[in-house]
């Protein structure tokens, strides 16, 4: 049993991390505070410290930096958002083991404590058979039945233990991230670190450092190093600048060589997926992109379909982020009523499942009884509705959730303004054009028959 002192202003993360690891059977100390951790650095002398890079009372580099000179045997893990990607990068040149970005995975993040009380220095310790936990994982966590999403993970379960480079291409929101944990984790290195870098958080010199190291950061393991055999999963590839896709060619050149020599070290051996929310290969065709890197990259190529194209899985969708909502809440799981889900099935999903999960999390969030209503949706989903006219099928504006008397009201002034604009201007005509008499015009348009005729000068 290990001592681990985690340190994070967000209570639940924290709660999180701690149950994790007393599940894992160390024993915790946790804080929201960054004084209080200083304290518990000294007074537990912790085996293991996991540290936020954003407490509200401290700066995390600061915290890491003073523990890796005054107490240089405790393994130390950040933990940051996509947005300080570049600052836990310093992390790693002050001491820091490993970091992790939020949100992640529990299995990232008991693997990481696992290595973290290993050694850094001492991969060799951990088994490349998968865990019991990772063994069971997750095609089940992909949710649908339509022939779509079954042809992807039939894919995926053809390449699972293929060690060549897999690229992933969809629309943002479309599942890559997931599909490529469901890779690694049904994987034979599914026992191994999961690493994510994120190519838009990061900019050209740190991505650098984190891809293939560099003078500066001489001593720090790259992302491929801290893999330890596992997979890494470069996300946005199409935003490597051309200097870095031709180090990445010539990096995957390198790794060809020793496959074919019997040569691969760890730091060549590990499972590479890329993923896209551009398509490549348009990329090249533009001159965006190196040819030979796409060809070195697309050898298994996944695409994930928009939700708009998996329409029979949306309310399924649907139905397991309300179960998600109930749980993280501790409330009962809510339902959506029919006219929701006649709604959520004719919405086109522009940011697929990520909007889907917003909308149902707001909606929950909203809803006052059991059951989700059209008026706890977001307006976008619920206002764009295909109704026919004249065998035409258009898109409307409809406020669904709003009164019919307030709706009715405003598209009469609507109606009537624009028949003025028709008639330059002339009430009687629009009046008579309307066929309703002058008086109700006025009282339609919200104005006084005897103050307009007084304005004008009449009798």
């Amino acid at each position: 049993m290990a001592k681990i002192l985690i340190i994070d202003d967000e209570a639940s993360i924290l709660s999180l991390m701690g149950k994790l690891c007393e599940q894992m059977g160390h024993q915790v100390f946790a804080t929201q505070t960054g004084a209080e951790g200083v304290k518990l650095i000294k007074e537990v002398n912790p085996d293991l410290m996991i540290v936020d890079l954003r407490i509200g009372d401290m700066n995390g580099l600061q915290i890491i930096e003073d523990t890796r000179n005054q107490h240089p045997n405790i393994s130390i893990v950040m933990v940051t958002g996509y947005g300080t990607v570049e600052t836990a990068v310093e992390a790693m040149k002050l001491g820091a083991f490993d970091y992790l970005t939020k949100p992640f995975e529990l299995e990232d993040l008991k693997r990481t404590v696992d290595r973290g009380l290993a050694g850094a220095s001492s991969p060799q310790v951990e088994s490349t058979a998968p865990s019991p936990e990772t063994a069971a994982m997750p095609v089940h966590r992909v949710i649908g039945e339509s022939d779509k999403i079954k042809a992807v993970l039939t894919q995926v379960e053809k390449i699972k233990d293929i060690s060549r480079p897999v690229l992933l291409e969809g629309e943002f929101g479309t599942g890559k991230n997931l599909i490529a944990r469901v890779i690694h984790n049904t994987s034979d290195r599914a026992a191994l670190p999961f690493k994510i870098i994120q190519c838009s958080a990061l900019s050209e010199e740190l991505l650098e450092q984190e891809l293939f190291g560099s003078i500066e950061s001489a001593g720090s393991p790259t992302i491929f190093q801290r893999a330890h055999g596992g997979t890494v999963l470069i996300e946005e590839i199409e935003l490597l600048t051309p200097r870095l896709q031709a180090q990445l060619n010539s990096f995957l050149e390198e790794i060809d060589k020793r496959r074919i020599g019997g040569g691969l070290t760890p730091e060549y051996d590990f499972r590479l997926l890329v993923s896209s929310t551009e398509g490549i290969e348009e990329q090249v065709n533009e001159g965006k992109f190196r040819q030979d890197l796409f060809y070195h990259l697309n050898i298994i190529p996944i695409h994930l379909p928009a939700v708009r194209h998996r329409k029979e899985d949306i309310t399924l969708l649907a139905d397991h982020f309300l179960e998600k909502y109930a749980q993280l809440t501790g409330t009962k799981k809510k339902e959506l009523d029919k006219f929701s889900i006649g709604f959520i099935e004719k919405y086109g999903w522009p940011g697929n499942v990520w909007e889907l999960q917003n909308a149902v999390e707001r909606a929950c969030a909203l809803s006052d009884g059991e059951r989700v209503r059209p008026v706890d949706l977001p307006p976008n989903v619920t206002q764009k509705v295909e109704v026919t006219d004249d065998d035409a099928v258009i898109t409307a504006q409809l406020p669904i959730g709003s009164k019919l008397s307030d709706y009715i009201k405003k598209q009469e002034k609507i109606f009537i303004r624009e028949t003025l604009k028709f008639n330059e201007g002339s009430r009687e005509k629009t009046a008579s054009m309307l066929g309703v008499s002058i008086a109700t015009l006025y009282r339609k348009m919200g104005l006084k028959l005897e103050r307009d005729k007084a304005l004008r000068g009449e009798s």
